[in-house]
C-alpha cells in the first residue's frame, strides 16, 4: 500500500529542494531525491522513471552529490511524494529529509585499492543523522564524506566534515578535516576507527553549540574562530601528531566511465548526456543492472552511474545496450568533458541556454582538450562542487567569459578571455592544455 503523506509536516525552510520540498522553477517543480550512500536498486531507478513520466515532465538529473532530482513536476506534489516513499526512496520522517548529506564513492566496498569498507560505518552515520532530531537543525547544504581510500572517488568536493582511513602502527585510523576537501585540506586529526561514529556525533553537535543562526556552514564558523580550538572542545582523544597533520590522501586517478576493475567482476560506468536522464535510459539501466549486474546502480558525483558487479564477458553486451540508450560510456566522448547547470531554459537566474550550449560546444573539442569544462548560466555555479579546469561563466545568451583554474587565486581562477562566442570560446579550448596559459 502507499503511504500517505503524514500531514501538518512542514520542512525546515531552505531554498534546496528535497523530496519533501518541491521548489519552483522556470520549467517546474523540482524534487531531489537524496540515496544513501549514492545506491539506486532496479526497481527504485524504474519508481523514479514512472513517477517523472506521471507527475513531471520527464526530465531526471544526477547531481554532484550523487544523488536524483526530478524536475518539472506539475501540482500533484503529493501523488509523487508518496510514488517514493513507496519505493523505500525518502526519509523516515520528514524533519530528517535535509540532512542524509553524506558522499561515498560509487565503488565503496567493491574498490580494489579501498583500504576500508565504509558501507557498515555509513550506516550508522545515515542513522545518527535520521534519528537525532537536534541534528535536523543542520542546514541543507551542510555535507560530510566518507573515504575508504577508493581508487574511484571524488577528492576535490569540498565538504563540512570529511573523514578518509590512515594505517599507522598496524593500526587503522580515520584522518578527518573541516570545511576543506581530502584532495587539498591538511588532516586536523585522527581517531581510531572505530571511534568514527562518536567523531561525526561530536563534530556535529559542537556545530551547533557554536553556530549562530547565520553561520550554516562549518567554513562561517571557522573564520571566527580556529579548528584547533574546535577540537579542543569536542571531548574526544584526537591524534594530532606529525604523522597525522603530514598524511596526505593519494589519488589513484582511475577514471568513472568505462570498464573499471573491482575487487570481483568489473564495474562499468556511464553518464547521461550533461547529467540528464530520460525515463527510458533510466529503465534501460534498471533492465541492464538485473540482467548482467548487481540489480543496482550507484550515482557518482561526476552527475554519472555506475552498474556494479558484472562478468568480465558480459561487459561488451552491457555496454552496447547502454550505449544504444544514448548514455557516453567512455571518456573519451566530447560530452563527457562537459558540465553545464540549467541554464536559461529551466532557471530564471540563468543568463544563456547553457545545455544546448554545450551540445554546440561539444562539436568544437577535438581531442586532447581541457579536460572538464563546466557551463554556467550564472556565478552561482551550481553544476559543480568544485571548482573545475576550465569555467565558461554566462555573460548573455551565446556568450562567457573564460576562467582557467588557478590554485594560487579564489574563486573560478584567472580570467583567460572575456564576453566569447561559442566558436571563439572552442577555438580557444580545443588548444591543448599547455597552450592555454601562453
Amino acid at each position: 500500500m502507499t503511504p500517505a503523506t503524514p500531514p501538518n509536516v512542514t520542512p525546515r525552510p531552505s531554498a534546496c529542494p528535497g523530496l519533501w520540498r518541491i521548489v519552483g522553477a522556470r520549467d517546474g517543480g523540482i524534487c531531489r531525491i537524496k540515496l544513501a550512500g549514492g545506491l539506486l536498486l532496479a526497481e527504485q531507478a524504474e519508481a523514479v522513471a514512472a513517477a517523472a513520466e506521471r507527475y513531471a515532465g520527464g526530465v531526471i538529473e544526477a547531481t554532484n552529490r550523487a544523488n536524483l532530482q526530478i524536475r518539472g513536476i506539475g501540482s500533484d506534489h503529493a501523488g509523487l511524494v508518496d510514488a517514493l516513499l513507496a519505493a523505500g526512496l525518502g526519509p523516515r520522517d520528514a524533519a530528517s529529509d535535509d540532512v542524509r548529506n553524506l558522499m561515498l564513492s560509487p565503488l565503496a566496498g567493491h574498490d580494489r585499492h579501498m583500504l576500508l569498507d565504509v558501507r557498515p560505518l555509513a550506516g550508522q552515520i545515515l542513522d545518527l543523522l535520521q534519528g537525532t532530531p537536534r541534528l535536523h537543525e543542520l542546514s541543507a547544504k551542510f555535507a560530510l564524506q566518507l573515504d575508504g581510500g577508493e581508487g574511484v572517488a571524488m577528492l576535490e568536493h569540498p565538504h563540512d566534515l570529511w573523514l578518509s582511513p590512515l594505517r599507522l602502527e598496524q593500526r587503522d585510523w580515520l584522518a578527518f578535516g573541516l570545511a576543506s576537501c581530502p584532495a587539498d585540506g591538511q588532516a586536523l586529526g585522527a581517531v581510531p576507527v572505530e571511534q568514527g561514529l562518536a567523531l561525526v556525533r561530536a563534530v556535529l553537535h559542537r556545530f551547533l553549540d557554536l553556530a549562530s543562526a547565520e553561520q550554516s556552514r562549518m567554513r562561517q564558523l571557522l573564520q571566527h574562530g580556529t579548528a584547533e580550538a574546535f577540537i579542543d572542545g569536542l571531548g574526544l582523544d584526537v591524534r594530532r601528531d606529525a604523522a597525522v597533520r603530514q598524511w596526505r590522501r593519494q589519488a589513484a586517478d582511475l577514471p568513472w566511465l568505462g570498464v573499471v576493475p573491482q575487487r570481483h567482476g568489473v564495474a562499468l560506468g556511464v553518464a547521461p548526456p550533461l547529467g540528464r536522464l530520460t525515463p527510458a535510459m533510466l529503465r534501460g539501466v534498471a533492465h541492464v543492472a538485473r540482467q548482467w549486474g548487481d540489480g543496482s546502480v550507484r550515482l557518482s558525483p561526476w552527475q554519472s552511474l555506475m552498474l556494479t558487479n558484472i562478468a568480465p564477458a558480459a561487459v561488451e553486451p552491457a555496454r552496447a545496450e547502454l550505449a544504444a540508450l544514448g548514455l557516453l560510456c567512455g571518456p573519451d566522448e566530447p560530452l563527457a568533458r562537459l558540465v553545464a547547470c540549467t541554464g536559461s531554459q529551466g532557471c530564471a537566474k540563468g543568463l544563456a541556454d547553457t545545455k544546448a550550449d554545450a551540445v554546440t560546444l561539444a562539436g568544437l573539442l577535438p581531442g586532447g582538450a581541457v579536460a572538464s569544462v563546466h557551463l554556467a548560466g550564472c556565478p552561482r555555479s551550481c553544476a559543480v562542487a568544485h571548482v573545475a579546469p576550465a569555467t565558461l561563466m554566462a555573460r548573455s545568451p551565446g556568450r562567457y567569459d573564460l576562467y582557467l583554474r588557478d590554485a594560487r587565486l579564489p574563486g573560478l581562477g584567472a580570467l583567460r578571455a572575456a564576453d566569447l562566442t561559442l566558436n571563439e570560446a572552442g577555438a580557444m579550448l580545443a588548444l591543448p592544455t599547455e597552450h592555454l596559459d601562453d
